[in-house]
């Protein structure tokens, strides 16, 4: 099986137990003299089930990770590349979008507010990092479909 297979598989099974979590949920409490709309006991051993079946890919996932080596490192570093890449654009994107935030004011005594940052250098700086991102992205994507999922 691929890594990318793998991966479709994870996010099918985190759906699944989201969706026993509120099957449970539904099935924890009834007015007295009623039954449940499912077994509670049943839905308990699925979600083990799905939680077992989670944990393996999980581990097989990372285990993969760590070992697929890249021009930079791992997969896993260049994954955790990836991540902090896209939360320094979106901090970046966020000052940039208070920094421009235009206040009317309607006379002179008003307090005037100005911008403390450079907008144009650092959305200069947002589309550098954007591109970066997109560029490991795509490598990691193609990774993903080349690498076979280790075993444990």
């Amino acid at each position: 099986m691929k890594l990318a297979e793998a991966l479709i598989l994870r996010a099918d099974c985190q759906k699944k137990i989201a969706q026993l979590r509120q099957r449970l949920s539904r099935s924890a409490r009834v007015q007295e003299g009623e039954h449940p709309p499912e077994n509670p006991q049943a839905l308990l051993s699925e979600l083990e089930n799905n939680i077992v079946e989670l944990t393996n890919l999980v581990q097989r996932i990372n285990k993969t990770n760590s070992n697929t080596a890249l021009s930079s490192g791992t997969l896993s570093d260049a994954l955790a590349q990836r991540d902090t890449l896209g939360l320094k654009c979106s901090v970046l994107s966020g000052l940039i979008q208070n920094a421009s935030i235009v206040s009317t004011r309607y006379s002179q005594s008003e307090v005037k507010l100005v911008s403390t940052v450079d907008i144009a250098a650092l959305q200069r700086q947002i589309d550098s990092l954007a591109r970066e991102h997109r560029l490991l992205a795509s490598q990691i994507q193609q990774l993903n479909w080349a690498v076979e999922l280790e075993d444990l």
